[in-house]
């Protein structure tokens, strides 16, 4: 491998292939066509591989280069992405989250953050870490239900949420207004050891089900609608993810969950605590 690779280099390579041609890739770069077929030619070099079989009508991509250019179209994404983030800076806000988001509260926190805050764009991402996406880079700050690393981020608890035994519709139990705890050691039990909320410590030796995992929310779902396995969630869950075939009872003799907000230590967003703010309020107002 000769040289250094550079985005023009991959620009170029991309405008070729879309354009069909050196001449309109040039009138699309703004460079000369002596300088379209240069900038490939450097490519193909520092690369080791043709690219592009090229004839005096045609422009196909080889076989190296149609795997060349789909990695080309993301890291050009990718380094616009980063472009528009540096240039928006702080005008937008994003908010991680594993699967539960706000619960109940989210299309409210929604509303209410467009209201008060216009200049700051709000998006919410879901990324099933237990960090909600915030270790990877994601987001700015995260809602997550689980304990976090105090050494690395910061944290507010901002509300608490009571737990519920999730249930096939067609299961005895449905008929119930409600199951106790030490009752779940009857069934067999999924949870998500990485991002929920339900761990053995809840129960006793003795009072301890059997319990099976799995690593995605829609997967948990898909299983607790077959009848073989109940599940313990949050109340987030319900206002989140309604599916048919599951419904939702209160568990007795359960701890709430905590929800917090946690964020970057060394490099907090100047929302942050705007974020914390209004979800705490709303939290306040339902209980």
């Amino acid at each position: 491998m000769q040289g250094q690779l550079e985005l023009k280099h991959l620009r170029c390579l991309v405008a070729i292939v879309d354009t069909g041609s050196f001449t309109d890739a040039a009138i699309e770069l703004g460079v000369s066509q002596a300088a379209v077929s240069r900038t490939l030619l450097a490519l193909e070099g520092i690369l080791g591989v043709q690219l592009l079989h090229r004839t005096s009508r045609s422009v196909t991509a080889t076989t190296a280069g149609v795997q060349v250019l789909a990695r080309a179209r993301h890291l050009l994404a990718d380094a616009d992405d980063l472009v528009r983030d540096a240039a928006t800076g702080h005008t937008r806000l994003r908010i991680g989250h594993a699967w539960g988001a706000m619960g109940r509260h989210t299309a409210e926190f929604q509303r209410r953050w467009h209201e008060r805050y216009p200049d700051i764009e709000l998006y919410l991402i879901r990324h099933n870490t237990a960090t909600g996406g915030l270790a990877e880079g994601l987001c700015d700050l995260a809602v997550v239900r689980t304990a976090v690393d105090e050494r690395r981020y910061d944290q507010a608890v901002v509300g608490h949420e009571p737990r519920y035994v999730a249930i096939a519709s067609d299961d005895a139990w449905a008929r119930r207004r409600s199951i106790g705890l030490e009752e779940i050691r009857e069934r067999v039990l999924i949870l998500d050891r990485r991002t929920g909320t339900t761990h053995a410590g809840l129960w006793s030796d003795s009072d301890r089900p059997r319990m099976e995992y799995t690593k995605d929310i829609d997967d948990w779902l898909t299983a607790i609608a077959g009848g073989r396995y109940v599940g313990v969630t949050p109340q987030a869950t319900i206002g989140q993810y309604q599916r048919e075939g599951i419904v939702f009872r209160p568990l007795r003799n359960a701890e709430p969950v905590p929800v917090r907000f946690i964020w970057r230590r060394h490099d907090p967003h100047p929302a942050t605590h705007a974020a914390v703010a209004l979800l705490a309020d709303l939290y306040r107002e339902k209980r």
